[in-house]
């Protein structure tokens, strides 16, 4: 890990560009703040495939208020999944709303930029400044907090400052003396942008100056529709309201200038507002609150969560949430690994997100408005990457937001025209990208953990309708043969193993029910691995409809159309998470297990073999920890006995694949699961299989580090000596008492008490040895 070596202090460069500046001496005073959001580098990511963004938030809150540096068409769009890249040199605004980590993406809704000066109404070519009424920055000038970003228009000597409540983004804006203030709302521009996205857009200006509209458009989640509330701290002195569509046919015919439409209320495909303020003597403050329902939802979420004018009151409270937030876990560590840890525990926290206004109204899968009814609706739930990690990690510290979670899950459902659980939804609606059935797990995951606070019964009905809805990537066939067929459905290997896993989380829970019928069901599912085996190539692989397995066979091809999602035989012939113990049989016995997981990390392998597969990243040897099938491996070797080559491989993981830097994530984030995997494997534990209520035990990366739990007990983790001189586990003592086996159960840690590690230069080779101190699997189920 990377020190952060500046502390940026909100200073403009109003001397740089000959420009007198108003600067509030309450915003220095606030970056001295401290708490563990203080550690918190929100650059970390922003740089390489990260896909983070830097801007502000509360957790878990619905608004996302950062800088966009692009949105380009969807060819283009890969890297600016959050709208920032660390390497770009200008800014075209600040939108609302983003995603953390994503690989594909949509949002950047509602667009503001402050303008000094003369207004242009387009972008404009990032290679041509002045061309548009974006502006170039510095990252000198940047301010990146827990909740609160800062940064220096230098084209126009503007000091932008973001902070955020859960439903409002407030700004403040800082004009230099002597220049007209306007404030530009550009209601064209979205995240993965292609012609044509935007399908309508309204926008209008009230009475009382508050500045509302909706649109609608094509993305990813087709239909959907945001709508918003603005208003500012300082009356219009004027404004403008133009239909760019209309305006440019007009300008064709008309000659150069720009033709207003009118300046109260605009509808079309490609609106943007000026609103203009004269010179102004102090900062201009903006608050925007949005609704995935109507502009009156937006205006009440306005009316109730943005009250008054006190920008610096409003960070305040946005860094009081981080600490709170955050203060869940007290590490001791260096400044550069408690940037590492919070930074993760930050990503961890930033979704799924609220998708529920004020009144208790959100919008179902269906389009429809639905109200919720004693709990609160999130959404924003990447399933395929956040079941590994993110949400059990959830369930551990935040059981209370897990039971919302669950809630919000069930509740799609049923809003669900096709009756079956999330996907990959976003602001309630589903997009259906990615395989598997993985709200299962979640689910089962918490059940088995004692979260409750939920209807078990009406969950259990969906898990199961979800598990049964055969047009679902080829469920039906899954159903009958055992496996999904190559020649019906497209990544067929992958399928047949995700749901196997996903059909045994869900007999778990059915069993903790006391439904035997349905937990011996999909038990008996849960063995479907065994179908995609192939013992003869000793990978896991896809048959067509008749049994036999397709050829030809190449075990290190990825792509789309093969066998696997994101990943090749090497990375998927290891996801058999609910019988690891099978597996080892399979691969025949321990030692071939071990060898053939060395193989996988051991391996030469050039990183251009996936130049054609964006998402397999951050290669050790076939293994890529910048994509998710690969998370599990490193903790594999518990199982076969040989606890100390997962030590070996977790440090060989940490020292490579993350660092303090805006290119520190070596992959996609995924709204947190890069994040979940860093902070569980720095306490030195791992939920290799979610709705279970085991943790693979590894080694800790932080010296000590107290979970401070809802029961009101706290369990600590130590480590000594604990230094790149000592990376092997000597010895371990719960609660003071000698440690056999490599695993922790979720009642060890609820209990609460002391997890302490002996920490030595060499391999203890006999520790978690025996067949007694490995972790579970299946076949340990009596199944």
């Amino acid at each position: 890990m990377i020190v952060r070596l500046r502390d940026v202090v909100p200073y403009l460069l109003g001397a740089a560009v000959g420009i007198a500046v108003l600067v509030p001496a309450a915003a220095r005073a606030a970056d001295r703040q401290g708490g563990h959001a203080a550690a918190v580098d929100p650059r970390i990511g922003t740089g390489g495939d990260g896909h983070t963004f830097p801007g502000a938030t509360v957790p878990f809150g619905m608004i996302q208020l950062s800088p966009d540096t692009a949105m380009p068409d969807f060819k283009h769009a890969y890297k600016w999944a959050a709208g920032y890249q660390y390497a770009d040199t200008s800014i075209m605004g600040f939108s609302h709303t983003h995603f953390s980590g994503s690989g594909h993406s949509d949002l950047g809704d509602v667009l503001v930029m402050p303008v000094a000066g003369e207004v242009k109404l387009d972008p404009g070519d990032p290679a041509k400044p002045g061309s548009g009424y974006r502006s170039r920055f510095s990252h000198a000038s940047e301010v990146e907090r827990a909740g609160y970003y800062a940064v220096t228009l230098s084209d126009y000597g503007v000091r932008a400052e973001l902070t955020a409540g859960r439903r409002i983004g407030w700004h403040r804006y800082t004009f230099p003396v002597g220049k007209p203030a306007h404030v530009l709302l550009d209601l064209r521009p979205s995240i993965y942008d292609y012609p044509g996205k935007v399908l309508w857009a309204s926008l209008r200006v009230r009475a009382d100056g508050t500045v509302t509209g909706c649109r609608t458009t094509r993305g990813w989640a087709p239909g959907r529709e945001l709508c918003f509330a603005m208003r500012f701290s300082q009356p219009m002195t004027s404004r403008e309201l133009y239909d760019r569509e209309t305006d440019v046919a007009y300008k064709g015919f008309a000659g150069p200038g720009y033709r207003p439409e009118d300046s109260d209320a605009q509808n079309g495909r490609a609106l943007v507002g000026v609103f203009d303020f004269g010179e102004l003597k102090r900062p201009l403050q903006v608050k925007v609150a949005i609704s995935p329902v109507s502009e009156a939802n937006a205006t009440a979420n306005l009316d109730k969560d943005g009250a008054g004018w006190d920008f610096d009151a409003r960070r305040a409270e946005a860094t009081a949430a981080w600490n709170k937030a955050l203060s869940v876990i007290d590490v001791d560590g260096s400044p550069a690994q408690r940037t590492g840890f919070y930074t993760s525990l930050y990503h961890a926290m930033l979704a799924p997100t609220l998708s529920m206004d004020v009144n208790g109204e959100y919008r179902g899968p269906d389009h429809q408005v639905h109200r919720a009814d004693g709990f609160e609706f999130y959404s924003s739930w990447s399933l395929w990457d956040v079941y590994r990690a993110e949400e059990p990690l959830m369930v551990l510290l935040r059981p209370d937001l897990s039971t919302q979670f669950i809630r919000s899950l069930v509740a799609a459902r049923e809003a669900s025209p096709f009756g079956i659980l999330p996907v990959w939804a976003y602001q309630g609606l589903e997009t259906w990208c990615m395989i598997g059935y993985h709200a299962v797990p979640v689910i089962a995951d918490a059940y088995i953990k004692g979260i409750r606070g939920f209807d078990a019964d009406r969950a259990m009905k969906a898990m199961v309708a979800s598990a049964s809805y055969g047009p679902y990537g080829d469920l039906a066939d899954y159903m009958k043969l055992g496996y999904v067929p190559i020649d019906k459905e497209v990544e067929a290997a992958s399928k047949t193993l995700e749901y196997a896993y996903d059909d045994w989380s869900l007999a778990q829970m059915a069993r903790a029910m006391g439904k035997t019928g349905i937990a011996s069901a999909f038990d008996k599912r849960a063995g479907n691995w065994r179908n995609a085996w192939d013992p003869k190539t000793g990978f896991m692989r896809a048959r067509l409809s008749n049994g036999q397995f397709r050829e030809p066979f190449d075990p290190t091809f990825a792509g789309y159309g093969s066998d696997y999602t994101e990943g090749n035989a090497w990375q998927y012939s290891w996801y058999v998470p609910q019988d690891v113990a099978g597996l080892i049989g399979a691969m025949g016995g321990d030692a071939k297990f071990v060898a053939k997981l060395d193989q996988v990390f051991d391996a030469k392998v050039d990183p251009a073999h996936f130049k054609n597969v964006e998402d397999i990243t951050g290669l050790i040897g076939w293994y890529a920890h910048g994509n998710e099938p690969s998370h599990h491996i490193a903790y594999l070797y518990d199982y076969a006995g040989a606890a100390w080559k997962t030590q070996a491989r977790l440090k060989q993981i940490m020292d490579s694949q993350y660092a303090a830097r805006p290119d520190g994530l070596a992959g996609n984030d995924d709204l947190g699961q890069m994040s979940a995997w860093y902070v569980f494997t720095a306490l030195g534990f791992y939920p290799v299989t979610p709705a279970s209520d085991e943790y693979a035990i590894g080694r800790p990366f932080v010296a000590r580090a107290a979970i401070h739990l809802s029961n009101g007990h706290t369990f600590t983790v130590s480590a000594t000596p604990l230094d790149d001189a000592h990376p092997y586990v000597g010895s371990v003592t719960l609660n003071g008492k000698p440690l056999d086996r490599t695993y922790l159960r979720h009642a060890d840690i609820l209990a609460g008490g002391e997890l302490h590690f002996s920490m030595q230069a060499e391999p203890n080779r006999d520790w978690g040895r025996s067949d007694a101190a490995r972790p579970a699997a299946m076949s340990r189920y009596g199944q």
